[in-house]
């Protein structure tokens, strides 16, 4: 057999070399395309096929701006290009965006880096997103037509069984597969993590600055999908007509305007995010988490240290100016609002508003997931400090998504880019640390030497910089200061 050709379940698909030792399968369906009576549904089996099917291209990403195919089920392999003894552990990557946006094909996410240096078989996958993806149409189902909730976590737990069922066929170890995601993609891990369908369908997680707190009951989010609706214009009477046979460019731009009506008439919630829907995801993630009841993998988790910086300037849906902030606190004690914003020096400052707003966003549940995790498995927090001179003078630090660039090591003109004005050694350092952990923890289910498990008393939590070091329970009269505020579900 040829050995860019590989057989899976629904047919064989041919890979590409990209060069003398990597091999990449890109644009395989995990999952029938969701599209006609399949829209809004729950993932299907893939059609299989006959003859060998060209694995070259990316698939399209999910409708968002710029784009409207929704036959986008679709995920990459990339292994290397050399025989193994066993088989290679497998990382599995979950690309974040809000929910709304992003695609598996970006550049940053090639993993090649990681294949490199780790000799891991690495996989990214594309989901649905946005009103088609992460809206709860299901009020609206009728027995001619029923509508599923929590699409895009479907759509992630088939990726993950199409892993389990396939990868050995590219060199990958299913026993030790470990999900690994960022922003959306971190709160889909930490929500993986208590989604009874997905038990037993990875052995490790690292969950990079997730929104934990993201998920929500029936009555918000079939509120929030009656508002959709509103905006596309649509009756309620005839919503399921509509559901089904609406351009996808409308899902997209009536969702559009609907995450930016939120961001400020409900701040600190996003009508993107799983549904709580007490079947396919029973229990909110807190919950689960705060009780010890989730699927007991190793777990690395962690934020950068000022998270919500860049939102004001490029994506302002977070609560980061003093109007969202008060409305954000609208629903709590005031003992508890004056106590969070007193932790912040410099409020109503900038800085310090988009520090709390991302705090608030992805600092503080991280906390209360981690805590609650070390009952049940073994647990790792870190906090990503580097930030080169550039991202400094911007006022920016180590923001929101700069770890990116450590894990997936950034090189090229970006990189240079970003070091400009300096800190060239310090990123190939940061780098170093970051890939040395994951990979190591992929491999074995512990981070490289010198990272301590958490635990609640201690809050042992690695500080990655230039030069990384260990601190117990870093700002910790700030987490204290967070204590009873409750998120809004």
């Amino acid at each position: 057999m040829n050995a860019l050709e590989v057989h899976t379940d629904a047919g064989a698909v041919g890979g590409r070399r990209i060069d003398d030792d990597l091999t990449a399968w890109r644009g395989i369906p995990y999952a029938a395309p969701p599209v006609g009576p399949l829209r809004l549904r729950a993932p299907q089996p893939v059609e299989p096929w006959s003859g060998v099917r060209r694995a070259f291209h990316f698939g399209s990403p999910a409708p968002q701006g710029g784009g409207t195919d929704e036959d986008c089920l679709t995920l990459n392999v990339l292994a290397p290009g050399s025989a193994s003894g066993s088989p290679r552990p497998v990382m599995v990557f979950i690309h974040g965006g809000a929910y709304s946006g992003g695609s598996s094909s970006s550049s940053l996410y090639s993993g090649e880096s990681l294949v490199r240096r780790g000799d891991i078989v690495y996989v990214s996958i594309n989901y649905r997103l946005g009103s088609l993806g992460y809206l709860d149409f299901t009020q609206f189902s009728t027995p001619e037509r029923p509508f599923d909730s929590n699409l895009g976590l479907r759509d992630q737990v088939a990726a993950l069984e199409w892993v389990q069922r396939n990868i050995a066929e590219f060199g990958g170890d299913p026993d030790n597969v470990t999900v690994f995601g960022e922003s959306a993609g971190a709160n889909a891990v930490t929500t993986l993590m208590t989604t009874p369908a997905a038990k037993g369908l990875f052995a490790r997680a690292i969950a990079e600055s997730p929104p934990v707190a993201s998920a929500y009951h029936p009555e918000r989010a079939a509120r929030w999908s009656r508002e959709f609706l509103e905006i596309a214009g649509v009756p309620l009477a005839d919503a399921a007509t509509w559901l089904e046979t609406a351009d996808p460019a409308d899902f997209v731009e009536a969702g559009t305007t609907l995450a930016h009506r939120g961001a400020d008439e409900e701040p600190g919630t996003r009508a993107f995010a799983p549904v709580v829907d007490g079947f396919f995801l029973p229990t909110h993630p807190l919950d689960c988490f705060a009780s010890g009841s989730g699927h007991p993998v190793p777990l690395i988790i962690g934020t950068n240290r000022h998270e919500g910086r860049v939102f004001p300037r490029f994506l302002n849906i977070l609560p980061t100016d003093p109007t969202r902030i008060d409305k954000m606190f609208s629903h709590v004690d005031a003992s508890v609002k004056e106590r969070a914003i007193a932790a912040y020096p410099g409020y109503p400052g900038r800085r310090a508003a988009a520090d709390l707003g991302g705090d608030v966003t992805f600092w503080e549940p991280s906390v209360l997931c981690a805590q609650g995790h070390t009952a049940i498995a073994p647990t790792y927090s870190y906090r990503y400090d580097f930030a080169p001179r550039l991202l400094r003078v911007l006022g920016l630090g180590a923001t929101h998504a700069t770890e990116m660039y450590a894990v997936f090591g950034l090189t090229g003109p970006w990189a240079r880019l970003l070091t400009a004005l300096g800190g060239r050694r310090g990123l190939r350092a940061v780098t170093d640390t970051v890939q040395s952990h994951w990979l190591h923890f992929a491999r074995h289910g512990t981070p490289a030497p010198g990272w301590p498990r958490y635990s609640p008393e201690r809050r042992e939590t690695l500080i990655i910089d230039d030069t990384s070091r260990v601190e117990n329970d870093p700002l910790g009269e700030r987490r204290r200061a967070w204590l009873g505020y409750e998120h809004r579900r």
